[in-house]
C-alpha cells in the first residue's frame, strides 16, 4: 500500500484536466463542494455520494474512560463524531485493489 495522500490540490488538478475549467475555477469548485458537504454535516445531515459512501454525524453519550498509564477513571464528555460508511461498490473496489 502506498503512503501518498490525495489532497484538495490533487482534486482541483483532476477537475482542471478532466473537465477543462481553469485551475482557479477548478479549485473554487472543489472548495465549494467540500464546503457544502461540511455545512450539511454540521447541521446533522447525512452526505450520501452514490457508489462512494455515506458521511454522517453520530452523537456519543458521556461515559467513563480510563487512563491506560495510571488506570485512573476519567469522565469523557458527550460529543459528536463523524462517521463514514463506504458503499458496497467502494468496498468491492478497495478489496479488488488487494489482488495483484
Amino acid at each position: 500500500m502506498s503512503e501518498t495522500t490525495l489532497t484538495r490540490m490533487d482534486l482541483s488538478e483532476a477537475v482542471f484536466r478532466e473537465v477543462g475549467l481553469s485551475r482557479n475555477d477548478s479549485a473554487q469548485l472543489v472548495e465549494s463542494v467540500l464546503n457544502h458537504m461540511s455545512d450539511a454535516l454540521v447541521r446533522g445531515e447525512q452526505v450520501k455520494i452514490s457508489s462512494f459512501g455515506t458521511f454522517s454525524v453520530r452523537e456519543k453519550a458521556a461515559r467513563v474512560g480510563r487512563n491506560p498509564k495510571t488506570g485512573q477513571e476519567v469522565p469523557i464528555n458527550p460529543r459528536r463524531v463523524l462517521t463514514f460508511r463506504p458503499s458496497h461498490l467502494m468496498k468491492d473496489r478497495v478489496a479488488d485493489g488487494n489482488k495483484g
